[in-house]
């Protein structure tokens, strides 16, 4: 399965690669969902929207935890580094992630649409101001707008549960998903709308769907060509062995 995937890829003309929480597990970020996800030890009403303004003391303090204190503790793994590898040597086009941990880009993956958006920015809730996360002094307070003309609360700037998927980020998704004759679906349960939706958009558009992950998910038995069973950064270094 692994030489038939990697012949795959090898006679393509434009792969894009579509990534999920499943690939940052070996770099130590547990997944949202599952019996050892975020979910299941925190509530995800932190991640709420209204409850992010109306509740701000009890939100911010798990988010600050979760996303900054901890996430940012995460380097990349091989199956990130074999990416942007490929990236270079113009194997794949594109990466569309529902990661917002940037460790794609700290591989050196420089086309990389961040569906879910970012943690690595704040942006103001009042002025829309942006900052970038290493430059505020993040406290069990939640950070405010240092601009002298207002003070509004800031938020990360990643989807919480009631905001939409950023606009350019949908766009240059939609453009990939659509003119990709590869897509490799990796670490994704495919359980979270609308980005659930982008794998099928492939398949619709006459993609061959190969699919990367320790268990089949939603897609496996329904629109995988190619299933590689097992950890993301064994099968990269597989495939990467072969191209």
């Amino acid at each position: 399965m692994i030489k038939q995937a990697a012949k795959l890829i090898q006679s393509s003309k434009r792969v894009t690669v579509f990534t999920g929480a499943g690939i940052s597990v070996e770099s130590g970020i547990p997944p949202f969902r599952g019996d050892d996800g975020l979910w299941a030890k925190y509530d995800p009403i932190i991640l709420d929207l209204d409850f992010y303004h109306q509740q701000t003391n009890k939100s911010w303090p798990i988010i600050k935890e979760l996303f900054f204190d901890f996430f940012n503790k995460a380097k990349p793994n091989p199956a990130h580094t074999v990416l942007a590898k490929w990236e270079k040597n113009g194997i794949i086009e594109d990466i569309i992630t529902q990661n917002i941990d940037n460790l794609h880009q700290e591989a050196g993956s420089k086309k990389v649409f961040e569906f879910h958006g970012t943690a690595q920015n704040f942006v103001c809730t009042q002025c829309a101001m942006i900052y970038k996360s290493n430059e505020l002094k993040l406290t069990n307070e939640a950070p405010h707008c240092l601009s002298a003309h207002c003070s509004g609360l800031l938020k990360p700037d990643f989807i919480f549960f009631g905001e939409g998927i950023p606009q350019k980020a949908y766009e240059a998704s939609l453009y990939a998903t659509q003119h990709s004759d590869v897509f490799i679906v990796v670490g994704t349960t495919g359980e979270i709308m609308p980005a659930s939706q982008i794998p099928i958009i492939a398949k619709q558009n006459g993609a061959k769907i190969i699919e990367i992950n320790v268990k089949p998910s939603n897609y496996t038995h329904s629109i995988v060509d190619i299933f590689l069973q097992g950890k993301a950064s064994s099968i990269f270094n597989q495939l990467d062995a072969i191209l």
